[in-house]
This record gives C-alpha cells, sequence and structure tokens, in this order.
C-alpha cells in the first residue's frame, strides 16, 4: 500500500487516499491546542492523506471549527466528511436522525468547518424511533440542495444497511454510497456479512480502529503489566488484562505482536497492513493525537503483507471473529434494553 495509491469510494468515482485522517481526537476529548491539531492536519495533508472524517458530537463542535481552521485555503482539495447523530449539547432534541435534526446539524456543521458544502456526510448510528425513510429522504433532499455531495451510513447492521438501500429504491431516491465501521485484527466480525454486503450493493466501506482502540498498540502482551488506558474509564472491564472475559483477546494480541516480531514489523504495521489488505476496504480511518502517532501510520502505509503472513493471521484470529459484542462498535438495543426482551407484567399480576 501506498498513499499515492488511491481507491475509489464504492461506485461514486470519488477518489480517496488509503489513510484517512479521523478527527475524533482533536478538541477536548483528544488534543486539547488547537494549533498542534491544525499543525497535525496540515502534515497529513502534505503527506497526501486526501480525506479527513469529523463528526459534529467530537468534542461538541470543536473538532469541526478545528478542521475548519486546517482547511482554509485548502478546502477544494480535500474529501470532507462529517457524521451526525449523537448528542452534541444537553438538550435531548439536539440529535437523532429525524427531518428536523438533520437539517439543523446540517447547517451547524458547514458553519463550524466554514465551507457551504460536505463531500461524505454520515448517520453516526441508526435509530429505531425515527423512519428510515424519514431520514433517507431528508439526506436526499440534501444532496439536490447541494449541501452535501454524498450521504452514508455507520455501524449499521447488515440487515440495517440493506433496509436503507430498499427505503432509497422505493422511493427512487439516492442510495447511500458507504458504511464507517470497526475493523482490526482482532475485531474481524464485518468479514460475515457486512463486506459482502457492501460488494453487491457497491459501498465504499471506511474502517476505523485499526489498533483496536489500543490493543494493537503493542503494550497489551501475555505476563505483561496493565497498559494505562484513557478508555478504560469509559468503559470499564472492557481493557483490564485480567478479566477472564478477556484472556483469548490478550493471547490473540500477543500472538500477534510476536508475529509481527518474527516479520521485522512493527505491530502497527502489521495491523494496518492486514486492513489495507482486503479488497472491499476503500479507506482505513486513523486518529493520531501527536506528530509521532501520525509518523507511525504514515510509515504503516507503505506495508504490503504477504500471503503467507495473511494465513498466519487468519490461523491466530480466524476470518468473522470478534471477542466482544462491544467490539462491533455498538451494542444493539435489542440486547441493551431489559424492556425489548421482556412482556410487561399485566397490573396486579406477580410472580
Amino acid at each position: 500500500m501506498s498513499l499515492s495509491d488511491l481507491r475509489t469510494l464504492g461506485r461514486t468515482g470519488v477518489r480517496i487516499s488509503p489513510l484517512v485522517l479521523g478527527a475524533m481526537n482533536f478538541g477536548a476529548r483528544g488534543n486539547t491546542s488547537h494549533d498542534e491539531a491544525i499543525a497535525l492536519i496540515h502534515r497529513a495533508l502534505d503527506a497526501g492523506i486526501n480525506t479527513i472524517d469529523t463528526a459534529d458530537t467530537y468534542s461538541r463542535g470543536e473538532s469541526e471549527t478545528i478542521v475548519g481552521r486546517a482547511l482554509a485555503g485548502r478546502r477544494d482539495r480535500v474529501i470532507l466528511a462529517s457524521k451526525f447523530h449523537n448528542a452534541v449539547d444537553d438538550d435531548p432534541s439536539h440529535r437523532g436522525n429525524s427531518r428536523r435534526w438533520i437539517v439543523r446539524a446540517v447547517e451547524d456543521s458547514l458553519r463550524r468547518l466554514g465551507t457551504d458544502h460536505l463531500d461524505l456526510y454520515q448517520v453516526h448510528r441508526p435509530e429505531s424511533v425515527t423512519a428510515v425513510d424519514e431520514t433517507v429522504g431528508a439526506l436526499d433532499d440534501l444532496v439536490r440542495a447541494g449541501k452535501i455531495r454524498y450521504y452514508g451510513t455507520s455501524v449499521f447492521s447488515p440487515a440495517e444497511l440493506i433496509e436503507v438501500q430498499w427505503a432509497a429504491d422505493r422511493r427512487r431516491l439516492r442510495r447511500s454510497v458507504s458504511e464507517q465501521v470497526p475493523y482490526s485484527l482482532l475485531v474481524r466480525g464485518i468479514e460475515r456479512e457486512t463486506l459482502p454486503i457492501a460488494r453487491k450493493y457497491g459501498l465504499g466501506v471506511l474502517t476505523y480502529g485499526p489498533l483496536a482502540a489500543g490493543w494493537l498498540s503493542g503494550d497489551y502482551r501475555l505476563g505483561g503489566a496493565q497498559p494505562a488506558s484513557r478508555r478504560a474509564e469509559l468503559i470499564p472491564g472492557r481493557f483490564d488484562i485480567g478479566a477472564p472475559a478477556n484472556a483469548g483477546k490478550l493471547a490473540a494480541a500477543d500472538a500477534l505482536a510476536r508475529l509481527a516480531e518474527e516479520a521485522g514489523l512493527s505491530l502497527i504495521e502489521l495491523a494496518v497492513g492486514f486492513v489495507a489488505a482486503h479488497p472491499d476496504v476503500s479507506g482505513i480511518i486513523i486518529g493520531p493525537r501527536t506528530g509521532e502517532h501520525l509518523d507511525a501510520y504514515l510509515r504503516a502505509a507503505e506495508v504490503e503483507l504477504t500471503p503467507e503472513i495473511l494465513d498466519r493471521i487468519d490461523e491466530i484470529v480466524p476470518p468473522g471473529t470478534y471477542f466482544h459484542e462491544r467490539d462491533t462498535g455498538k451494542i444493539p438495543g435489542a440486547l441493551a434494553d431489559p424492556a425489548l426482551r421482556r412482556t410487561p407484567v399485566a397490573a396486579g399480576r406477580a410472580g
């Protein structure tokens, strides 16, 4: 893989760099220095990355503001993507997938980003309380109005991906063109259905989390100390190397680290090279907070794994594997909400 080897985003004809700069770590939840973040964005663009992915919820709009400042004078040379759905403030009406919120959200994102259009606008998560037809209809209208060029989805189930396609076809509207989803050496569930569906419907696939939320940083080793993790406080137990539920994941991370050493690669190079090797992946979203992080990803972009190494990876983590439901990017409502699994007891009845 090389940054100069541009890939097509699905069937749009849009050519994007194989590495996509993710802006989640710019602002209050990551690098709080705007000047440092802007310098990092400029370094990424100068290195050949031509696509940036952000979202209105990242640091409650601060990430978009930083990206907008960084793109002053460079906007026309960048494929710019953002997302809506998650909370942007404490007002419960300022979120979701309704037409009312989408129309407001896109205007706010455009203002923060300092642009008159987005190249790709993505539904950050599905939402059961809003009809898919409403969401698709609103996004089609934004394309017609010139506010966005294309729309896509993020962390949709295989059934939800198909539902979006069918809703657009049924109403003779523009289809979704892409799906954003976690994918790594340790999170391979999308190989079962999501990637085949993307191929069938011509969807571009933007993957994130190539380092599996830090599990592939090289710090998670058998017999090693518990690595520090900023995410550990947000998701208790997910990064605890002593937890029985994480034993298989830790063993796989250690085996992959040893494979990388045998191949003369860093674990980051092995991880990025693995994702890049899949023919259905359009771009790999990276989220560096520092220049050192960015340099490591840029080096990894030059790695091409041999069939022998890919076979060894399949032996360690078989195709289609994921270790925890949370690793898929979301826990489905039907699993997370007990009310969706239990028939209410009638008044006056007990036992």
